[in-house]
């Protein structure tokens, strides 16, 4: 990709990882502007100059792929790289998302069982710099997925409990049997806590799903680093202790 992109435009619907891209993008020397997602993105591209965009494929009201078609009606030009990171763990995770608001969970105590399932995890670090390689040695209009290890629930709660001392729970449950639990809990939650609920609908549902991917794309052409898993954990664990989430 030309050496002369300066101005890049980075999509993603989720808070922490856009900070952080900010960040990463500024440190590396170039002049980053955000979107939440891909309707903020169209105004911006529409409105400023913009040399290249690297977006996330999952995003509300408009995803990646829609962003990327939307763009070519404008401009067959303008260089677009997708990026979908798998589930990021590591510091500064600060609403949490929904793989953090685990851990702390976890932390707490609050993981009594857990569902039979998997995860792909990716430390979130790598995650911005796979977003950073993807403009720099990406192919422009490739999807590049970002993870790293395809484990279980129950070795993540694992690797958890070697990490903080606490025990991971040992009873296992199928979906099924979470699913009217989540349904009461996001009930409660909307009209009378008026809290996140404690037990996600969402993530409920996609459990019966193995969320397990082929990351070697992503290794191969960005060279998107690896690190452990076990040491993305410990970074989260690490930040949320030392922030008093848990």
């Amino acid at each position: 990709m030309s050496k002369n992109i300066k101005h890049i435009l980075a999509v993603d619907d989720e808070p922490n990882m856009l900070r952080l891209l900010e960040i990463s993008l500024r440190q590396a020397g170039y002049q980053p502007v955000t979107a939440k997602d891909g309707r903020e993105a169209l105004d911006i591209i529409r409105t400023q100059a913009v040399d290249c965009v690297v977006s996330d494929l999952h995003m509300p009201r408009m995803d990646g792929l829609q962003l990327l078609q939307e763009i070519r009606k404008d401009d067959q030009e303008l260089p677009v790289i997708i990026v979908n990171p798998s589930a990021p763990v590591g510091a500064g995770d600060v609403k949490p998302t929904p793989t953090g608001q685990m851990i702390v969970d976890f932390m707490k105590g609050r993981m009594w069982a857990y569902i039979e399932t998997g995860m792909n995890l990716i430390d979130v670090d790598d995650v911005a710099i796979g977003h950073l390689r993807a403009m720099e040695r990406g192919r422009i209009g490739e999807r590049y997925i970002l993870g790293h290890q395809n484990l279980t629930l129950r070795e993540i709660f694992q690797m958890l409990s070697g990490l903080t001392g606490i025990p991971a729970p040992r009873l296992k449950l199928p979906w099924q049997a979470i699913l009217p639990l989540a349904h009461a809990n996001r009930w409660f939650a909307d009209y009378i806590s008026r809290r996140p609920p404690r037990i996600p609908l969402e993530g409920v549902r996609m459990a019966k799903y193995h969320m397990h991917y082929d990351c070697r794309k992503a290794v191969r052409e960005l060279g998107l680093p690896q690190t452990p898993a076990e040491v993305a954990l410990g970074k989260a664990v690490k930040w949320f202790r030392d922030h008093n989430y848990a």
